[in-house]
């Protein structure tokens, strides 16, 4: 699977990690930047994230920025973006089965990097239930 990534500065160092373990697990990233930890503005990595996530219709991507608020309200501006922040993997297991979200928001400042990867595996390995939830999922576009 292809993901998208990006992250401001303040998502940087953990950006780089979680792409090397996605390539790890055999996955590929076309990162979005940023490229350094140089102060910069969450939502041109957001936008483009968001952007290439938008026209791919299996596409996934991962946002990061200290909270991740900013990151995840920008990437939900874009239509079929359900970005969902997430601080634990259960959290990222229920926005896949139940949200169908298709961009992970990682709070860089408030989670390890080993929670970090795991609520990774759960966005990679959980799929959408359907069902109930798809009528809800259907009702989240404008």
């Amino acid at each position: 699977m292809n993901f998208h990534i990006g992250s401001d500065h303040a998502g940087y160092d953990m950006k780089e990690g979680v792409k090397k373990y996605l390539i790890s697990l055999g996955h590929t990233c076309t990162d979005h930047g940023t490229n350094s930890a140089a102060s910069t503005d969450y939502p041109d990595y957001a936008h483009a994230v968001a952007s290439a996530v938008e026209g791919e219709s299996e596409g996934r991507g991962i946002l990061l920025c200290g909270s991740a608020n900013g990151v995840c309200m920008t990437a939900n501006k874009h239509a079929g973006i359900r970005a969902a922040l997430c601080w634990t993997p259960e959290i990222a297991s229920l926005a896949r089965q139940h949200n169908n979200a298709n961009i992970l928001c990682i709070p860089a400042r408030f989670v390890s990097d080993d929670v970090a990867k795991e609520m990774v595996d759960a966005f990679v390995n959980i799929s959408f239930e359907g069902g109930r939830h798809q009528l809800r999922v259907d009702k989240i576009s404008c």
